[in-house]
């Protein structure tokens, strides 16, 4: 994730807004005719989920964790210190619900979480081809800059141009819009690239209620979602060879100021999970595809 500037209503607002809302989302993002961006869950097979029913994280190294607690490459970032796990740490679960919580310590210096499902050895889940989705409720507040995202687990047999996907950057002081990006890396300069876009949503809606955020990744292409509507699409680098792990955390910054950032501000994560692809079963029809898709 790189530092770059940038149900849709609460349950007390009425049916018409939310229709209002819905449709407001998708005519910002408006793009040309997408391929394959139909989401077919009987054409796919869990590979991961966290329901975070309760906390598997560890420090550093994977271990029998589901979860480390850093970027394995060392890398974080922001304007909080990403905290490992253990008492007084950001991460608590209840009901079902992971909470991120961002607050200043004894000594006024901002911690945070960071979640990772891999570590610097490459142990830990990744799909280098799936669907991949995350149901959060964002925090309040300028200078918060949550993420939901992808990077490549390191192989040294594959390319030398690594992917990252984030499928969800928000920015607390611009409560109308977020962003999503791919972005390649690369020791050469001249692989390097990527792409970024931003979606207007209504005012505040991401921080009023959950909402689903995802991304499916085919050699062909890579289809970004909100509340499971495609969004945006691109297409798949020819270079992505790589594994992709999952992140989820709550930085601060990002360049914004922290100053009116509220202490504490919460980030919630109801689940997130990871979808294989495999041969539909021989009913798999894109009526049953859509029946099927789970709650």
């Amino acid at each position: 994730m790189t530092p770059t500037p940038g149900p849709l209503t609460s349950a007390a607002l009425t049916v018409l807004a939310t229709a209002m809302a819905l449709t407001a989302t998708r005519e910002a993002a408006a793009a040309p005719e997408m391929t394959d961006a139909a989401l077919s869950f009987c054409r796919m097979e869990l590979a991961f989920a966290d329901e975070f029913d309760d906390l598997s994280i560890a420090p550093r190294e994977l271990g029998s964790a589901r979860w480390i607690a850093h970027t394995p490459w060392g890398g974080d970032f922001g304007d909080a210190v990403f905290s490992d796990p253990g008492p007084g740490s950001p991460f608590t679960v209840r009901d079902g619900i992971l909470a991120i919580t961002a607050s200043k310590d004894a000594d006024g210096t901002w911690r945070s979480g960071l979640l990772a499902s891999a570590d610097s050895t490459g142990r830990g889940f990744g799909l280098r081809y799936g669907y991949f989705e995350a149901r959060s409720k964002l925090p309040t507040g300028p200078g918060t800059w949550p993420a939901f995202w992808l990077n490549a687990i390191p192989d040294d047999t594959a390319a030398d141009a690594t992917m990252e996907v984030d499928i969800l950057e928000y920015y607390g002081h611009a409560r109308a819009s977020y962003q999503a990006a791919y972005h390649l890396w690369s020791a050469d300069p001249s692989r390097e690239g990527g792409g970024l876009t931003t979606f207007a949503v209504p005012n505040g809606s991401l921080e009023a209620d959950f909402h689903t955020y995802g991304a499916k990744v085919t050699p062909d292409h890579i289809t970004f979602y909100l509340d499971r509507q495609p969004m945006w699409q691109v297409p798949t680098p020819a270079s992505h060879r790589n594994r992709l792990m999952l992140l989820v955390n709550l930085a601060l910054g990002s360049g914004f100021s922290i100053s009116d950032t509220p202490n504490p501000t919460t980030m919630l994560v109801d689940y997130i999970r990871a979808y294989s692809f495999r041969e539909p079963a021989p009913d798999c029809t894109d009526e049953q595809a859509a029946a099927d898709d789970p709650p």
